[in-house]
């Protein structure tokens, strides 16, 4: 089951980060009575062991869910001292904070708190998760909103101004205090009350859609929920910093899909600020945490989770904070600071589009590279390659090129065929349909490997994806922030699957046990057997998945290349055309906006597929080859003469056999290993030469002839000599002829 909804909420938790309400500030100096009888408890050693077997248990079955989740710039964080670890954008409701969390114990192996709303600890399953993970409970005001009298609209002429029929605001409500609008449409802040049908708000309601701002300009019925003191939690929160552990918050306060981050609020600056004016000893330092997810709601995606440089909070700043003057002044620094650190380490794009034109920016720069990219590498290539074309979006070379890319897209779209697969499909018929029988083949292999854990887990995953879509449309309904939801759905999905899982598993396993019940088996551990069985199925079928979808995606090219051969070498020359021009945009651009940007680095230290470097290699390679063909004729031709002179012989033996003598040569043939006493047999007049060159001196003394002998056999020794030294030739030859093959081998690989 996922990890509880762990947001940040002060009582500024609704206001914007320019106009932030720091009237919350005022908590730092209530001291209630809740707050005095607050002391804090060091965790139980068992509270910490059951901190890290939780943690450690859903991470792993995070990772059933996502195929990847990589961290990134973890030896950044502090490894004692107190920290507040501050991650947005908060894209997975539920998920953000378990990932965050096995991150930080993986890495650094510490404790993250997060807070988390009391709502939420009141419901039976996230409350007992939340115990473990020892988060800190925050009462919000919306959730204590009850009907009130009467019914309200706002004033045409002001929006803030609110006025009432049949209501008694002067009795019902109160300043500070909440006015909420039916259906979760919205609610604001009172900042004063005029009479009984007059009040104004402190910020006017989100009219962000037609069905809002309809309602409140013909009138709707209202909630009311008095002001909250939080001055308790932040003393809960100041005495868990003051005691050097890790606070962990969501500022934007509640998850979304957009592709900005929202306003942050300003709970998160007073916590530090807070702490260290209590406790001057403390040095609170916080942790910028980018959440970067492809494709989040989606099974099998990827996260990065990125830990940007830690935030010192200087002593000027809480003693700036600590004077009433200019407390807020301090507040809203460090708010600044903070979104400027949270912007480092995420992803953030003024719009879909925007976003979906980098992606493609970015895909096609990477297509210089011969190796893949690591995951991290490509989270900060998107993120630079975000402040890049904002920066640069109205030169005129960026927009022509933002039009070429999202006809691209198009045609993508049109195809039905993701980016990556666009090279991969190469115009031959004959082998392609060979490729396509081939892998059908060894997809319906694959398939019938992976059908026993997909029937089996099958009811999972169809309620799964019901609720979660369920539960994205009540969101979606609620909520004035979100896109389409898909904040939720992840954490739906998850959720159910760690709840029914393990009910379908018993399911299964009394089937079984109930089939072998005539065996003499002890029904305990045929149940027990059948239960792992049971996971080791599902899990064997999840990683088989996992192949033959890549092997399906694959199909789709292969299958284009013989139905539209033409659309699709179109699609691959435009492709290309792209790319080029992307590289070049962006290396000339990413110098001046990026001083540490190198672009001859980078492609030397990811082996840039370079084609006039590769056409150079293969013209070496084939003049060499035209070299060796010319020589080896030569040594043929010289060979084959009927009347060769003995120092002749002799060069063209030294020619075939540099980095050797030749007794070694010869006695390399076993059957002719008394040959080298005949290399003083040539001409009585080079004997001396002879020895000295030809034979080794290890070896010259072993086979000393005597010079009558030799003159003796000399007919026979010239011939017998000749022989090998032809022979030695032909070898050498035929060597020399396989190492031509392999280069022309090399070079054809190289023209590929």
């Amino acid at each position: 089951m996922p990890a509880p909804k762990l947001t940040e909420k002060s009582a500024s938790s609704k206001s914007t980060q320019k106009t932030t309400n720091y009237s919350s500030i005022e908590a730092k100096s209530v001291k209630t009575s809740a707050d005095q009888a607050y002391i804090y408890q060091e965790p139980s050693a068992t509270k910490k062991i059951l901190y890290s077997i939780a943690t450690w248990l859903l991470y792993n079955i995070f990772h059933c869910f996502f195929r990847e989740i990589r961290g990134r710039g973890s030896f950044k964080v502090p490894q004692q001292g107190p920290v507040i670890f501050v991650a947005a954008p908060h894209a997975n409701q539920f998920v953000d904070p378990v990932i965050l969390m096995g991150e930080v114990k993986k890495s650094v192996n510490r404790r993250v708190s997060f807070l988390i709303a009391e709502s939420s600890l009141k419901q039976p399953a996230i409350g007992f998760l939340a115990s473990f993970f020892m988060a800190i409970g925050v009462v919000r005001p919306q959730d204590n909103l009850k009907p009130a009298e009467g019914t309200i609209r706002v004033d045409p002429t002001d929006y803030k101004r609110v006025i009432g029929h049949d209501t008694h605001f002067l009795t019902d409500c109160m300043p500070k205090g909440l006015i909420g609008l039916p259906k979760s449409m919205g609610f604001g802040e009172i900042q004063s009350i005029e009479s009984d049908t007059s009040l104004t708000l402190r910020k006017e309601f989100k009219m962000t859609k037609p069905e809002i701002k309809t309602a409140l300009l013909t009138g709707t019925t209202y909630k009311y929920a008095a002001k909250v003191d939080q001055s308790c939690v932040y003393h809960r929160v100041f005495e868990h910093l003051a005691h050097n552990n890790c606070i962990g918050i969501f500022p934007e306060g509640g998850s979304h899909d957009r592709t900005n981050l929202l306003p942050l609020k300003a709970g998160v600056a007073i916590m530090a600020l807070g702490c260290m004016d209590k406790h001057p000893d403390v040095n609170v330092k916080i942790v910028p945490c980018g959440m970067n997810y492809f494709h989040p709601h989606k099974f099998r995606s990827r996260a990065v989770v990125e830990f940007g440089d830690p935030i010192e909070i200087p002593k000027e700043l809480v003693a700036k904070y600590h004077n009433p003057e200019t407390n807020r002044d301090a507040v809203k620094e460090l708010l600044d600071t903070i979104s400027k650190g949270l912007q480092s380490v995420t992803v953030t794009c003024s719009d879909y589009e925007t976003l979906m034109v980098v992606q493609t920016i970015r895909r096609l720069y990477m297509t210089q590279f011969s190796t893949k990219l690591p995951l991290p590498l490509i989270v900060e290539m998107n993120r630079r390659m975000v402040k890049g074309y904002e920066f640069y979006r109205n030169d005129p070379k960026i927009a022509d090129l933002t039009k070429d890319i999202m006809a691209y897209n198009a045609a993508l779209r049109h195809y039905n065929l993701p980016d990556h697969l666009v090279e991969e499909a190469k115009v031959n018929f004959a082998k392609n349909l060979g490729l396509v029988f081939f892998r059908s083949i060894g997809l319906c292999i694959l398939f019938s490997l992976a059908m026993p854990g997909i029937i089996m887990f099958s009811p999972v995953f169809i309620l799964a994806k019901r609720i979660s879509q369920e539960k994205a449309r009540t969101a979606l309904s609620k909520s004035t922030v979100k896109i389409k939801a898909n904040d939720v759905i992840a954490t739906w999905k998850i959720l159910i699957g760690m709840g029914f899982a393990p009910l379908l598993y018993i399911f299964w396993s009394v089937l079984i046990t109930y089939y072998l019940r005539h065996r003499p088996w002890n029904k305990i551990y045929v149940f027990s057997g059948s239960y792992i069985s049971c996971v080791i199925v599902t899990y064997s079928a999840l990683i088989v998945g996992d192949i033959g979808m890549d092997g399906f995606k694959s199909l789709r090219p292969l299958v284009l290349s013989l139905t539209s051969p033409k659309g699709l070498q179109k699609l691959q020359k435009d492709r290309r055309n792209l790319a080029e021009r992307i590289i070049e945009v962006v290396n000339n651009f990413g110098s001046e906006l990026f001083p540490d940007f190198d672009s001859a680095a980078l492609r030397e230290e990811f082996d840039v597929i370079d084609e006039e470097e590769e056409d150079r290699k293969t013209s070496e390679l084939n003049r060499r080859k035209m070299l060796r063909k010319q020589k080896i004729k030569r040594q043929e031709k010289d060979s084959s003469s009927p009347i060769i002179s003995q120092r002749d012989n002799h060069d063209a033996y030294e020619h075939h056999n540099q980095d050797s003598d030749g007794v070694s040569l010869v006695n390399s043939d076993n059957s002719l290993s008394n040959i080298p006493l005949f290399s003083s047999t040539f001409h009585r007049k080079s004997e001396s030469s002879l020895a000295s060159t030809s034979v080794a001196p290890s070896s010259s003394s072993e086979f000393e002839v005597e010079n009558e002998i030799l003159e003796e056999k000399n007919g026979l020794a010239s011939k017998i000599a000749q022989a090998v030294l032809n022979k030695r030739i032909g070898e050498n030859t035929a060597r020399e002829e396989e190492e031509e093959e392999e280069e022309e081998e090399e070079g054809k690989e190289g023209d590929a």
